[in-house]
This record gives structure tokens, C-alpha cells and sequence, in this order.
């Protein structure tokens, strides 16, 4: 169940680069947590408050890495 105050992101990156997405989220102290549904299928939840923040950190993963970033959900 999600909180008015959060947003959730889908990514879809190789699913052997989900370890270097999971670090780039862990060091940035709080910004997400992030959920491997299957392989390379990721879906991000962040504070709404930190949403701008996190789809300037997704739109850079997906670039970077020549990944797929869904539409926002929420």
C-alpha cells in the first residue's frame, strides 16, 4: 500500500547492473528504496518530496546504462 507522500518509478536496467544501481541509490543518503521484481525490472519508491531529485537520478541511470524508465506512476 503507498502513502499519498510517496511517487514510484519503474526502471528497466540489464539485470546485471541492478548491484551498481542499488549502490548509487545507497549512497545517496535516503533518496529511494528500490525493489528488484524480477531480473532488471526495478521499481523505485521515493518521498514525493524528493521526486525531482530521484527522476534526475533515474533519467542518468537509464542514459548511463541503456536502460528503459516507464512513465511515472504517481
Amino acid at each position: 500500500m503507498l502513502d499519498d507522500g510517496l511517487v514510484v518509478r519503474r526502471l528497466q536496467v540489464k539485470s546485471q547492473d541492478v548491484v551498481f544501481v542499488k549502490g548509487v541509490f545507497e549512497a545517496s543518503e535516503g533518496l529511494c528504496a528500490m525493489y528488484a521484481e524480477r531480473g532488471g525490472d526495478l521499481m523505485v519508491v521515493a518521498p514525493a518530496s524528493r521526486a525531482l531529485e530521484l527522476d534526475v537520478v533515474l533519467r542518468d541511470l537509464a542514459r548511463e546504462l541503456q536502460g528503459a524508465l516507464d512513465e511515472p506512476l504517481i
